[in-house]
């Protein structure tokens, strides 16, 4: 106690090289310097202690001290061998008496260390033997015991093999008791060559919401308690799990950086990945069915991890999904087999449709189904990125949003609509169009379409749309993108009957295209306030007329 820091680092590693490995790795505890944090809730600290030995030097000794260099010691009478240190806590800190307080630090800190620690008693009720009442049950009798805080065998001590699913369900609501969900599924890691690591990790019921918390998994050298920010040691798209990694080879109180730069941690990092990749392959292969039900639970994780892990990328292709809006569930290679004979475009690009909000997007889905096209629902805040990451790598692949254009211009084909209109009807038609429609807002554009198609379609350019959206999840996009005022694509399908009513239309003419153009705009979900009113009150005009 009175030697802080009783030898150098460099005589203390020397020291322990000639120790056992699992001596070695038992460094906590051995400068001294943890015992002094308690001046930092106390103005005198007491220590009372009398050696197990039987012998030599029998008599107890009581050292006190104020925090400063000065300290007394001297003999005392004490019955019992042990030790008690004596906190006497000063003013400012006297929380750190309630018993909330202290069942709350024992709980954090000392909760799995291997010695157990008594904090007070508890009554239990235990069996008297031999003795029933006169329904047959068993007595029982009061007793007070001590009660201990801690689990010295926690879970991930445990082999594998000899835990139940139970124990890990029970394990978790030991480490999460205000947390009612259970979890999806485990994953236990025990490796003792090249590092040792052991842990459970667990997939809670994730939401879409990037913005999860990430201090849910607890970091352990040797049962002690290190951090709930992992940060540097487990990769960042797998600080969403929950659970427990121990390990003494993960260097203490150290920089970020220098974490992500030790060899150590790195090749703890990496085996953490290849072990959660290990385990959803393994799901996916032996029950696809219920990995297809976990999906919209754990796919904001393993999207997340394909863009930020190239070898997570790659393995993740045997088991990430695509589903589309029917709910039919395809890997990147079934979607890409199913699609490309009639989603395969005029220059041979393979076009994968998709959606991210089924209800907004309900007309422009119908018809891309009408034409046996398949319509993917990608729904996660990430999308863009996760997209635009496909593209790369897959060869000939493109996404496009089904309401990005008309979807002949979606996937165009070698044969081409013919328009209904003259040349000179054609440019009449814009002319009308563009004195009623907004310029700063809309640009203008005519295209022969399926007469059944919708007269007036709104859409938005993919890549304009793509990079305002990873501009606003953060990287990828174009500086400055998502400042960019609102700007769309106003199609007019030139075979629609409504055009020839607008050419020769007069006094209605304003009306009709006002009347198609906040349609479009409906279907958008782009009509609000007074232009929503003055729709409803045009739509009830034209039905008089």
């Amino acid at each position: 106690i009175n030697q802080i820091a009783f030898s150098s680092a460099e005589e203390f590693v020397k020291k322990f090289k000639t120790k056992t490995e699992a001596e070695q790795n038992a460094i906590i505890g051995h400068f001294g310097l943890g015992f002094y944090s308690s001046f930092m809730v106390s103005e005198k600290v007491e220590i009372k202690t009398k050696t197990y030995k039987k012998g030599g030097k029998t008599k107890a000794v009581r050292w006190e001290c104020d925090g400063s260099p000065e300290y007394s010691l001297e003999e005392i009478e004490k019955k019992d061998r042990g030790t008690e240190v004596i906190l006497h806590i000063d003013e400012e800190n006297k929380e750190f008496l309630e018993e909330y307080k202290i069942k709350e630090l024992l709980n954090k800190y000392c909760k799995f260390l291997p010695i157990p620690i008594q904090f007070g008693t508890e009554k239990v009720h235990e069996p008297i033997e031999g003795e029933k009442d006169k329904d047959g049950n068993q007595k029982t009798k009061e007793v007070e015991k001590p009660f201990i805080v801690n689990n010295t065998n926690p879970l991930w001590k445990v082999k594998p093999s000899d835990a139940t699913d139970e124990d890990y369900k029970k394990f978790y609501r030991e480490l999460y008791p205000y947390t009612f969900d259970e979890p999806l599924f485990h994953i236990h890691l025990n490796v003792d060559y090249p590092f040792n690591l052991t842990g459970i990790l667990y997939f809670p019921k994730l939401t879409t919401n990037m913005d999860v918390q990430k201090d849910k998994i607890q970091l352990y050298q040797n049962q002690v308690f290190v951090t709930d920010n992992v940060e540097g040691i487990v990769p960042d798209f797998l600080q969403m799990l929950r659970g427990v990694i121990d390990s003494p080879d993960i260097p203490l109180n150290v920089s970020r950086s220098y974490l992500q730069a030790d060899g150590a941690v790195k090749k703890i990092s990496s085996y953490i990945t290849k072990k959660v990749a290990d385990k959803l392959s393994s799901l996916f292969k032996n029950d696809r069915e219920g990995f297809e039900k976990k999906w919209n639970d754990i796919k904001i994780v393993i999207e997340y991890g394909m863009l930020s892990e190239p070898k997570f990328f790659e393995k993740a292709q045997s088991f990430a999904l695509y589903p589309t809006t029917n709910d039919v569930y395809y890997t990147f290679d079934e979607l890409r087999e199913k699609t490309k004979a009639a989603q395969t475009d005029k220059d041979g690009n393979l076009i994968i449709l998709y959606a991210n909000d089924k209800e907004e997007q309900h007309g422009f889905i119908e018809e891309a189904e009408a034409k046996g096209y398949e319509v993917l629902l990608l729904d996660s805040p990430i999308v863009s990125h996760l997209i635009q990451k496909l593209e790369t790598e897959g060869e000939k692949v493109k996404f496009a949003r089904v309401d990005a254009d008309s979807i002949d211009k979606l996937i165009q084909k070698e044969d081409t609509q013919i328009s209904k209109l003259s040349e000179e009807e054609q440019t009449k038609l814009k002319t009308y169009i563009e004195e009623v429609v907004p310029k700063e807002k809309y640009s203008v554009q005519l295209e022969a379409m399926d007469s059944k198609s919708n007269p007036f379609i709104i859409t938005q350019p993919e890549f304009m749309r793509r990079m305002k959206e990873m501009q606003q999840t953060g990287g990828g996009g174009m500086m400055g993108m998502g400042a960019f005022p609102e700007m769309y694509n106003l199609v007019v399908n030139t075979n629609s009957e409504l055009m020839q009513k607008i050419l020769k239309a007069k006094g209605k003419r304003t009306e009709y295209i006002s009347q198609a153009l906040d349609l479009a705009r409906l279907s958008q979900n782009l009509l609000q306030g007074k232009e929503m009113t003055d729709f409803i009150k045009r739509s009830y005009e034209l039905m008089k007329s």
